[in-house]
């Protein structure tokens, strides 16, 4: 499978960064620096983390 990583342009240069990717029903995210290591999720869920992100939840963690 051609798996085709994706990451925001508001990375930094130095290519430290979360990357995503689609695998079939799966959405895949991995951090550049350890890119064995995948975190599997589904659309829907993604959907709902970017929901949350998006109204401020987790803005106490920046």
């Amino acid at each position: 499978m051609d798996i085709q990583w994706r990451k925001s342009s508001y990375s930094e240069q130095s290519g430290n960064c979360l990357e995503l990717a689609t695998a079939g029903d799966l959405v895949l995210v991995r951090e550049s620096d350890e890119p064995d290591v995948v975190v599997r999720t589904t659309r829907a869920k993604l959907a709902a983390f970017l929901a949350g992100a998006k109204a401020g939840e987790f803005d106490d963690l920046l």
